[in-house]
């Protein structure tokens, strides 16, 4: 059967006439399920005719054996219900999306160790027989899901891509024909596509026989069209994505783009009868621990809000990019009045929120001092990397006894040789005989815990003493993008201290998103922390280098971290509403036990976002795992926070 949308050197024909898509990405994965609908309605309300998502693998197959496609991960559920706002639908399977989601949507377990191979040794994205075997498991279970879904088959999905951007990556053309083969093969019929930057470097490596090309941008849209008519003629013009925003890394300034400019872009496609696929439409959230990374050098982790700058903000609202897109929108197709479409949609231009209000903090338990970090835990011969051990996200508990040995420095003053983690990914916080010691990223590697300044805390006047450390290690996003792509996450080259390797370590993984009842339940047992300490203004991570003297109170509020900080707010009915996280360090956030996402007070996001229904109507439980500074307050806000990042 011929797909129903058929490639003309004139354009795209649908139903022997011809189409321009208007398309927007919206990513299920990156909504609570209950507000799809509102988020494909105000697409409907922007002009467009389809929506376009990728699938995240690790979603649907977290673990070895294990498949869901329920709650968030309902890709069949979310294409109906585009289908029945009258939405056609681009799928983007991957199997690789890229995306800014951890791992590029990889699951850590299958770019971690594969059986029998050296860890790393699986040559991802390329037609190595065993990265293949995964693929094609992973297809078998996912196609089935979409194909029926077809336009030929009475559904709404008119255009399947096979990889993604894959000219930015390899050129093994044998892998690209293998994914394409296994589409066709499992039923895709509609229209096959390829996707890559808007050039010739970029298009030899990512296009195959018998997927039309489309071209990635977000700027400068005359020159792409002059280019597409030399490398892709003869053939229909699109641009799968059109950048008109950007995402935020931890510590960088937040991206915004004047409306107008990306206005002006969008008019130049479409007046040139370019087909054109808006991302985002909707940037989303990316909850729990999924946001993902680039590295060109250190890591750069995302921000747990993917607004995007997107015309349809993270809680919805349509902005000022909304209304120019649809003014643009508007020359090409018939469009109703906005407030009359509005209104037979049933939605709302901003939605409802909560009113602004202080949430206040109820204890502070301090995490060291309760069960869940000093019970016994497995011993590994090395410190074990979060894939060996089994660890999709969250963080890794690694303790044992090292035997300290005092040293002599030049000036004479006792020490202690530094603790060196070779292979750090991502960042890790030092306690040695419960002592706060430093923290340590990747920055540099080996990365130094220098422990001298704790020397006579440590040996308490003796020549030699054996200690518990104890290392955390947070893995803050697998590399999206790029050579860094499937980089394991721990401790990879392992602890040096004095003259050799440690080795033996207990390892008690922590996944945090799967632990907000069971933190809850830390907090309301644990020891609370003391008014004093509370109040102390040094509770924070730059306390750990103090003088061990100076200041009695600071000290011990330091020594506390990490701790639980149990808060909560009251709703007279659900509805969004933004968690202010300003006042606090760096962390886990949960509302209600789900985990809404990781804060950082280096910015540039500064509240997150908590939809409607992860609030209940009367009293709603916070809690926050914080690692480096008890927060002086938090709060409700109406709207999104956003500062200027200080990474000093």
């Amino acid at each position: 059967m011929p797909s129903t949308l058929i490639p003309t050197p004139d354009g795209l024909l649908r139903d022997g006439a011809p189409h321009l898509i208007v398309s927007g990405a919206v990513h299920y994965f990156r909504i609570h399920p209950e507000q799809w609908r509102d988020r494909l309605r105000r697409l409907v309300a922007m002009g467009c005719d389809t929506l376009e998502t990728y699938v995240a693998w690790n979603l649907h197959q977290p673990a070895p054996g294990t498949t869901t496609f329920e709650g968030i991960a309902d890709l069949g559920r979310f294409l109906d219900i585009a289908a029945e706002e009258g939405l056609d639908a681009i799928v983007r399977p991957g199997p690789y999306i890229c995306a800014e989601w951890e791992n590029g949507g990889f699951p850590g377990w299958v770019t971690g160790a594969p059986s029998g191979r050296a860890a790393g040794s699986l040559r991802l994205r390329t037609r190595d027989p065993e990265y293949l075997a995964h693929v094609d498991a992973w297809f078998d279970a996912l196609i089935p899901v979409i194909a029926p879904r077809q336009a030929t088959r009475g559904g709404n999905v008119v255009m399947v891509q096979v990889e993604n951007e894959y000219g930015s990556y390899g050129d093994d053309l044998a892998y690209l024909e293998h994914l394409r083969d296994g589409l066709r093969a499992r039923g895709i019929e509609e229209l096959l596509v390829t996707s890559d930057g808007p050039a010739r470097m970029w298009l030899t490596g990512g296009t195959v026989d018998g997927a039309l090309a489309t071209v990635n941008f977000g700027s400068r849209a005359a020159e792409v069209l002059e280019m597409a008519a030399e490398e892709l003629p003869d053939q229909p013009q699109m641009c799968m994505e059109f950048w008109n925003g950007w995402f935020d890394h931890w510590g960088e300034q937040h991206h915004t783009r004047p409306a107008a400019d990306a206005a002006a872009e969008l008019a130049t496609m479409l007046e040139a009868g370019m087909s054109v696929n808006f991302y985002m439409a909707h940037g989303g959230t990316n909850f729990g621990l999924t946001a993902g990374a680039n590295q060109d050098g250190p890591l750069e982790p995302t921000t747990t809000s993917y607004d995007y700058d997107a015309p349809i903000a993270e809680d919805g609202t349509l902005t000022e990019k909304f209304h120019a897109f649809r003014d643009v929108i508007a020359r090409f197709r018939d469009l109703p009045p906005l407030a009359e479409q509005l209104d037979r949609l049933g939605i709302a231009a901003e939605p409802a929120h909560l009113a602004p209000a202080e949430v206040p903090i109820r204890s502070v338990v301090a995490v060291r001092e309760t069960e869940r970090f000093t019970r016994p835990a497995p011993v590994c011969i090395a410190p074990p990397t979060f894939e060996e051990i089994g660890l999709e996200r969250g963080l890794l508990r690694l303790s044992r006894e090292i035997e300290m040995v005092r040293t002599t420095g030049a000036d004479g003053a006792p020490g202690v040789a530094p603790l060196r983690l070779h292979g750090l990914h991502d960042r890790a916080w030092v306690f040695v005989d419960g002592i706060p010691a430093g923290i340590a990223d990747d920055r540099e590697d080996p990365a130094v815990v220098d422990l001298a300044p704790l020397a006579e805390r440590i040996l308490r006047g003796e020549p030699y003493r054996t200690v518990r450390v104890d290392v955390l290690v947070e893995n803050l996003g697998r590399s999206n993008f790029g050579p860094h792509l499937g980089d394991r996450k721990g401790i990879v080259g392992g602890i040096w201290q004095g003259v050799r390797f440690h080795d033996d370590w207990e390892a008690d993984p922590w996944p945090l998103e799967e632990m907000g009842a069971e933190l809850a339940a830390i907090a309301a047992g644990g020891p609370a922390l003391s008014a004093d300490a509370l109040s102390a203004d040094a509770l924070s991570a730059d306390a750990l280098t103090a003088d061990a003297g100076a200041n009695a109170v600071a000290e011990a509020a330091a020594d506390a971290l990490p701790v639980l900080v149990s808060a909560s707010f009251t709703a007279d009915s659900p509805a969004d509403t933004f968690l202010d996280v300003s006042a606090a360090g760096h962390g886990v956030a949960y509302v209600n036990g789900f985990c809404v996402g990781r804060y950082w007070g280096i910015g540039p996001q500064q509240a997150l976002y908590v939809p409607a229904p992860l609030v209940r109507e009367g009293e709603n439980e916070v809690l926050l795992l914080e690692l480096e500074r008890v927060p002086a307050r938090l709060a409700l806000s109406e709207t999104p926070i956003w500062s200027t990042p200080n990474t000093d």
